[in-house]
Parts: C-alpha cells; structure tokens; sequence
C-alpha cells in the first residue's frame, strides 16, 4: 500500500514519535527493540558493506569524507549522520545527494506497514516482544524517532540498491540504534565527557559505550586517545579480537598549511599488515583546521582497510569536493563582514575551533553562541571569552533543552558584563552581531558556533 508521495510526508510522520534528543530517559535506549524492527524488515542493514562511524566529535567529517572517496570512486554509497542543518534529508543520503522522492517515500511506506501492522501482530503473539515496546513497561518504550529513522536510513540504502553504507552513531555506541550492524571496519574519534546524563560521567563509562560498535574480528581504527580512553578500546579489542590500528601508531601528518580556503597537508601511513601500502599522500581538502585533516587521515586509514583496491586519484579527488554545511563554513554576502559558523560543542573541539578562527581572522572579534543545557557553558565559557571583543548569547534552536539566560550569567561572570551580551531572540541575536561587526572602526569577524542547532539557525537566518 501506497501512504506516502512526498519525502517531507515521510519525515512529518516520523516526527510524531518519541524523540531522543528531545529528553528521553536511558532506559529509552534498547539495541533489542531495533532488532526486532530489524528483523521485522528482513535485514536491510545487511543489504551492503558497512563502515561504522562513533566518537565524541569529528564522526560526521569522517562519514562526509569516506561517503565522498567512495563515491569518487564509482561506488553508490548510502549516507547516514547527523543532526542535520537545514534539511531533515540531510541524515539519509546518497552520497553527497539526497535519494529521490521516490526512495524515501517507498522505504516510509514500508517502514509505516512495520509500525502499524507487523509490529502490532507480533507483539499481540510474543510477550516477550511485547515488553519490549509497551511504554508502561518498565524497560519497554514504542518505537522512538531514532530508530525508525534508522531503520528508513537502511530501507533506502536497501531500496536504491547501494553498494556500501557508511553510517554514523546517533550517541554512545553499545545501545545506539545503528549498532545492528556488523561493519567490514569501525571508526572511532576522539573521545570526550559528552551525554553524561546517556553514557556515564567519567570517560572510562562513555569510551565502553563507544568500544560497543567493535565487532568480533573486524578491525578497528582508533584515533589518538587520552590513556583512560585508550585502555578501554585496547581491552575490548582485545576481548572481540579485534585488529586495533591506533592512529597515531600507523601514520603522520606534515606539511600542514591552512588558509579561509582550506588544509593542505602530507600523510604518510607506515607499513601494517591491515592497511594496503600507499606512498605519502598531498591532499586538499577545502575546510579549514588541522582537525579537519586529523580527521580525513582518520577516514582515509579506514578506506584503505576496507577497500584496498581505491587508488590515489579517488581519495585526492573525493576529498577536494567535500563539502560539510556548518563545519567551519564561511558565510557569504554582499554587505557582511566574515561570519564563519561550526558545530563545537564540547570544550574540545571549541578550543580547534576558535584556534583556527584566530589563525585566520585575527583576535577580538564578535562571538555568537549558544549550547544545549546539558553542555559544560562554564568551561566553553573560560575558552572563548579572551580571544573576542564582543559576545552575544542566544537560544540554540528549539530541538533541545537549552538555558541561554544561565549560559549569558556564565559568560558575563569570566568574559565582563561589558562585553557579554544576552540576545534570545536567533535571528535578532545574527542581525545585532553583523550590525555591531559592520559598525566598528574596523569591520570584525564573526564566529557562530557552539551547538549545531544554533549555526542551524543561523544559517537559516542568513540564507533564508
């Protein structure tokens, strides 16, 4: 049967289940109950190849930039990460392209048969199942958007009759609902005190949730870790017999150049029984910051694992066309100074980002920030404020909890009343920015970051 002629009707259909990210309880999280919808679809995380994709910050540039060489190299690659920055699509990919309405409205009209008729039939004969999905139990929950959209991801992968999926963890790893998988090779980025409320509060506990994605004899490529981290993922390697091919163990990174147009570097990945040999590598890449070649490097070791015969022309190729919305991304108009945004979220990876911001566009200029009310504000706080003039502190969208009036306190406390400014209104908090940015003696630069729902809004504001 036929629900669905528009991919919007397929995800506004969705909305309509429980949201994760919208302030479920852990015990919402049961790598079961996608099992059994799994099951329910005839295993269409089985229709290809997988890479699988999990960490604490850079698992989207990753994904972006494995899906990019692969489709470079005349694979048909299905696409999964998020959040998404101004198109729900965004999340279910083919390629560096959505799949056609056609697809997506096909895998919702199967995907809404399982929710409404397979699932309740099931469920009415298996008591066991039944727990499983009953919100009145106590373990149990309905199905939640994440694991639908999941299992959408994999109908459409399925459907469009892809050759390889590279897929990204929602969170953690262990329970997420992607972990269905069994990936040819997995990924994991580095690792940070990230969902504690999720994943626990040290990074021993959200390291073991993240060591959830290693597969019994598949390899694993591990970017470079604190010890308490590193520990974890060599014990669990172990335990899964797993190959470990730690990063910093099997390759270097020179000759770094970066410019407002991009990284350019060498990457020279020494001998090891689970990569093929390749000669020293000068790439482009045409995102700015070191991390961002940390972490193609990262992509590149993972490729060359699980498809040896790609050759040198596919990865240069696939990476100089990479293109990932909100990952230091420039912002152009006419009558604007330089607004760069990028998702930072973490005290990590809002240390990079404004490292590379001030290597290209100088000292004090006028941050635009808001996080998610779960997110450390105190400690982006002691980051950000001495390298800007002027900070603005807004609402990062609505899709999370956020408390911008506690996040501006903090801010105004370590950075001075006289420079912190509490703007709640979005798009009124981007049009003071660019106005105080424009009227200066000097036009400054702008930088909006900190949760991506936030440069999401501000990208939606820019562009309309």
């Amino acid at each position: 049967m036929n629900f669905f002629t528009l991919s919007e009707d397929v995800f506004s259909w969705l909305s309509g289940f429980i949201n994760l990210e919208r302030g479920q309880k852990p015990k919402s999280f049961r790598i079961e109950r996608m099992e059994v919808l799994a099951e329910l679809a005839d295993h269409p995380e089985r229709c290809a190849p997988s890479i699988h994709i999990a960490g604490s910050k850079g698992k989207g540039s990753v994904t972006s930039m494995l899906s990019a060489m692969l489709t470079t190299a005349g694979f048909r690659v299905a696409r999964y990460m998020s959040p998404h920055v101004t198109d729900i699509r965004e999340r279910i990919c083919l390629g560096d392209s959505y799949f056609s309405d056609d697809i997506y409205c096909s895998a919702g009209d199967e995907l809404k048969n399982i929710v409404e008729e397979r699932l309740p039939a099931l469920v009415k004969t298996q008591s066991k199942t039944a727990s499983l999905f009953s919100p009145t139990a106590a373990d149990g929950c309905e199905p939640t958007f994440w694991e639908l959209l999941t299992l959408l991801f994999f109908l459409c992968a399925r459907i469009a009759k892809c050759d390889v999926m590279v897929v990204e963890t929602g969170m953690g790893g262990r329970l997420d609902s992607t972990n269905v998988l069994d990936p040819l090779v997995s990924v994991i980025t580095l690792i940070e005190l990230e969902h504690t409320n999720f994943l626990g509060s040290t990074i021993e506990a959200i390291a073991t949730e993240k060591a959830g994605i290693i597969k019994k004899g598949k390899p694993l490529v591990l970017a470079k870790q604190c010890s308490e981290a590193l520990n974890v993922f060599k014990e669990k390697s172990h335990e899964k017999n797993s190959p470990l091919i730690y990063f910093p163990q099997i390759a270097e990174i020179s000759n770094v150049k970066i410019t407002t147009q991009g990284t350019d570097f060498t990457l020279s990945l020494n001998s090891d029984k689970n990569i093929a040999h390749t000669s020293p590598l000068s790439l482009s890449i045409p995102i700015p910051g070191k991390v961002q070649a940390e972490n193609a490097s990262l992509a590149i070791a993972a490729l060359k694992i699980a498809f040896p015969q790609i050759g040198e022309d596919a990865i240069c190729g696939g990476l100089k066309k990479i293109k990932i919305p909100a990952r230091f991304e420039k912002l152009s108009g006419a009558d604007t100074p330089p607004l760069i945004i990028d998702g930072a979220h973490t005290p990590e990876s809002l240390t990079l980002c404004i490292e590379t911001f001030c290597l290209l566009y100088g000292e004090g200029g006028v941050l635009l920030f808001g996080c998610a009310a779960d997110k450390d504000s105190a400690a982006m706080a002691k980051i950000a404020c001495p390298h800007f003039a002027k900070i603005f502190i807004t609402t990062p969208g609505t899709f999370k909890a956020s408390d911008p009036a506690k996040v501006y306190e903090t801010f105004a406390e370590i950075g001075g009343l006289e420079k912190t400014v509490l703007v709640k209104d979005t798009q009124e908090a981007v049009r003071q920015a660019i106005l105080f940015a424009k009227d200066t003696s000097k036009v400054m630069p702008v930088l909006g970051t900190g949760s991506f729902y936030l440069v999401a809004e501000i990208r939606k504001c820019f562009y309309g």
